[in-house]
């Protein structure tokens, strides 16, 4: 172990969930959730204002919904959280070369290695240099541990959260850990806690003073002894810059349980090319396929094949994920499906066509494809997601805060904005578009994009007024609502009584309009009706975003979690 302090560690505070309020001025000091929004999604992270209610990493969607029915559910944007990612690791290698990333908004580094500190003094001061330096280039914050060795920095940057900083002193160690639980050590987790306080161990003191053959009796060699040493704070492990990958690996939990075998197979297929897309993305191949399948009651079954040498072909992953999807008994239904490749090389195996089986070609009788092509649904209508970025052509840019029942609504605010107005528009409205997000700190060199209509533009027109373009507040419509939990059936009802009702205060009522060309000026008519005035926010509103309730981390990869475990399917 080293006599300073020279290992940092950094982890950014509830890091997706802060990207969101960073971007949307109207989420700021509210709760934020931040995962998939689909009946078996699971949460990747939550604001810590989202976390009073007892809101967590991990937890099933539809318990954080129950939990904490008024904050904003999102779909995560790995495109931006990646963005930030880089500029945050960029500033770690600024210190050392030595920097071990272990996630997105997570990483190690040796300080000593750059010669960023030497002592207790100069890694405080390279701690905190770095926590304004994230401040200032992202506009977010990140908690920093400092400590002699990888385990008691890790330890430290829990301590220090959220937007702290905590620096072990050397020779306080132990002192430090023994009242601490013995789950706060790392390789504890909750099957290995449950067997030490069975055996009457529930902190790192009487850990340590259990004994390292206790241990290995109670847990085996490698892991009693490996415990052992963490109990009395010993840690050898550098840091690592680079790390090697052992397996690439994508997988998908599915809605409703699939029980057509046909559509599992083509499944198995689409994760194959999924993972193949990935595999060459690194510029890898590898020699075992591996299949993984979760049936409908829990139940985990894990098939491997290992071939004569490393391939990134699709056609060989494809048919051996088929061969062994073939020895998979799914007629209860499946709920996941995973296929990944371990045996991991840089080069390919030139000569491993034959191990493609040949393609089986079924042909279907004529009728069969004529009932196939009548039962092809109509194309979809234009799918928004919650928190997801757009760009309108008169208003500009925004993100949507909750679609359904063909009409999607959208706040218009930017990163340097105050927080915006609310539009409903239909989800086809040609001036609507996706767009790329916005960066979360202002280029100072470019003024910033405002979000809202031009106070003048129209060649010849005198500017707009206020009233002119004032919008509705609103909460979102439809059944994928960012804000709180709305009925889509009362809103629609809603709009018919308001559209159809005498107004008061001299409003002049618009006549209903026949068709869709009507409801559209219908609409707009009645958004300019009720503006609110500047500055004013509805009762309703404020009480939906800022909504109580009564108190009763797993991370989200980017394109699917590691094989071992379980997760989400990206929604959309």
């Amino acid at each position: 172990m080293r006599n300073a302090p020279t290992i940092l560690h950094l982890d950014m505070d509830a890091f997706f969930a802060s990207v969101e309020q960073a971007s949307k001025p109207s989420l700021r000091g509210k709760a934020v959730v931040v995962g998939g929004l689909g009946p078996r999604g699971v949460v990747a992270t939550a604001s810590y204002e989202a976390r009073v209610f007892g809101v967590h990493s991990a937890m099933p969607m539809a318990q954080a919904r129950r939990l904490a029915p008024n904050a904003a559910y999102l779909v995560p944007r790995f495109t931006l959280y990646r963005a930030i990612s880089e500029q945050v690791m960029a500033l770690l290698r600024q210190l050392s070369p030595l920097v071990e990333p272990l996630s997105l908004d997570e990483a190690f580094v040796d300080l000593e290695a750059g010669g960023a500190a030497c002592d207790e003094a100069s890694a405080r001061r390279a701690g905190q240099k770095l926590r304004a330096d994230i401040r200032a280039v992202t506009g977010l914050t990140g908690s920093v541990g400092l400590a002699a060795s990888k385990m008691l920095a890790k330890i430290a940057s829990e301590q220090a959260k959220p937007d702290g900083l905590v620096l072990i002193e050397p020779g306080t160690e132990r002192d430090m850990l023994a009242p601490m639980p013995v789950r706060t050590l790392p390789g504890v987790g909750p099957a290995t806690g449950d067997h030490l306080r069975r055996a009457g161990i529930t902190t790192v003191q009487e850990l340590a003073e259990a004994g390292e053959d206790e241990l290995v009796r109670l847990l085996g060699k490698a892991h009693g002894q490996a415990l052992f040493a963490m109990a009395h704070a010993r840690d050898e492990r550098p840091v690592v810059a680079e790390r090697e990958t052992k397996s690439v690996s994508v997988e998908d939990t599915y809605d409703v349980d699939i029980h057509d075998r046909l559509r599992v197979g083509l499944e198995v297929q689409r994760l194959a090319d999924r993972c193949v897309r990935r595999l060459r993305g690194a510029g890898l191949s590898g020699r075992t396929i591996v299949l993984k399948v979760r049936r409908y009651d829990f139940s985990t079954l894990t098939r491997s094949e290992t071939l004569r040498g490393p391939t990134d072909d699709p056609a060989v992953i494809r048919e051996a994920a088929a061969r062994l999807l073939d020895s998979v008994d799914t007629t209860g239904g499946v709920r996941l499906l995973g296929v990944g490749v371990s045996g991991l090389a840089d080069y390919t195996q030139e000569d491993l066509f034959a191990q493609a089986m040949p393609v089986r070609v079924v042909e279907e009788p004529e009728e069969a494809a004529v009932e196939a092509e009548a039962e092809r649904p109509d194309p979809a209508e234009r799918h928004w997601r919650a928190g997801q970025d757009v760009r309108h052509a008169e208003y500009g840019p925004g993100w949507v805060q909750g679609s359904g029942l063909g009409r999607v609504t959208v706040r218009f605010e930017t990163p340097q904005s105050e927080p915006g107005r609310v539009r409903t528009f239909f989800v086809d409205d040609p001036a609507l578009s996706s767009a790329e997000p916005l960066p979360l700190v202002a280029d100072l060199s470019h003024p910033p994009t405002r979000p809202g209509p031009p106070n003048s533009g129209r060649h010849g027109a005198p500017p707009r007024t206020p009233e002119e373009f004032g919008a509705r507040e609103a909460c979102p419509v439809g059944e994928e609502s960012a804000v709180g939990e709305t009925s889509a059936v009362r809103k629609a009802s809603a709009v018919g009584e308001a559209s159809s009702a005498p107004r008061d205060s001299g409003v002049r009522e618009t006549p209903r309009a026949q068709g869709e060309s009507g409801l559209r000026e219908e609409l707009l008519a009645r958004d300019e009706a009720l503006a609110p005035e500047e500055g004013h926010v509805p009762d309703e509103v404020r009480a939906s975003a800022e909504g109580a309730a009564d108190p009763d981390e797993v991370r989200v990869s980017e394109e699917a979690p590691a094989l071992e475990g379980s997760a989400d399917r990206r929604p959309g």
